[in-house]
């Protein structure tokens, strides 16, 4: 299998992702889901994600956290860490998510469109004293089952849009909508004129239309 960047850097970015979860909601007084759009719409999700070795071990996960927040409020936050971390269910949920992001090798984009991070802190109890391995099948379950629904008919059908009125406002033919919805075409093979025309009708990115998006 092909992870998301060199294991090289993995055990830094568990130890980020944990006390930058952590940090958030239980010093800052954070809600989870809330601050988890926030970061998933910065810069830094995309090159934590990517391995970038400044972000994932360059920074810590308070500093990556205020570097968020403060660029989402346009003022520094200096609210000092406690010393209780490693404890916490929001502790664990950063560390299992940030293990299974880089075995998987989805962007935390897409796995936050099938659940939400509330929904992995609560199943700390469960899985925290488990091997790893066991969060990640139960995680391959979750986007398996929801990866029934291709993203492109995911995103029209939150539109409220057709697949005839995709088809006119975008030129891209109605049955090439469908053999890409009914994965009898492999949308990640689109020509890229044929993503552009569609994204942009749906308001989205070529990314989000993908599949397996390759960053």
């Amino acid at each position: 299998m092909t992870h998301a960047y060199s294991e090289l850097y993995l055990n830094d970015a568990r130890n980020s992702l944990s006390v930058m979860y952590d940090y958030t909601v239980n010093d800052c007084g954070y809600d989870i889901d809330k601050f988890t759009d926030v970061f998933i719409g910065s810069i830094y999700s995309k090159r934590f994600e990517r391995g970038d070795g400044y972000v994932i071990s360059g920074m810590s996960g308070v500093e990556l956290s205020r570097r968020i927040l403060s660029e989402l409020y346009g003022k520094d936050f200096d609210i000092p860490p406690s010393k209780t971390m490693h404890k916490s269910p929001e502790y664990w949920m950063g560390w299992a998510l940030s293990y299974y992001q880089w075995y998987s090798g989805y962007r935390f984009k897409d796995i936050f469109l099938r659940i939400k991070a509330s929904d992995i802190t609560s199943m700390y109890n469960t899985y925290h004293e488990m091997d790893i391995l066991h969060f990640v099948d139960r995680m391959n379950d979750i986007m398996e089952t929801d990866l029934n629904e291709t993203k492109l008919k995911t995103i029209r059908e939150a539109n409220c849009i057709s697949q005839r009125e995709l088809a006119d406002l975008s030129g891209v033919s109605l049955r090439s909508i469908q053999m890409y919805e009914q994965r009898n075409n492999d949308i990640d093979k689109a020509q890229g004129h044929t993503l552009y025309k569609l994204s942009v009708v749906l308001g989205c990115s070529i990314e989000d239309l993908l599949e397996r998006p390759m960053w």
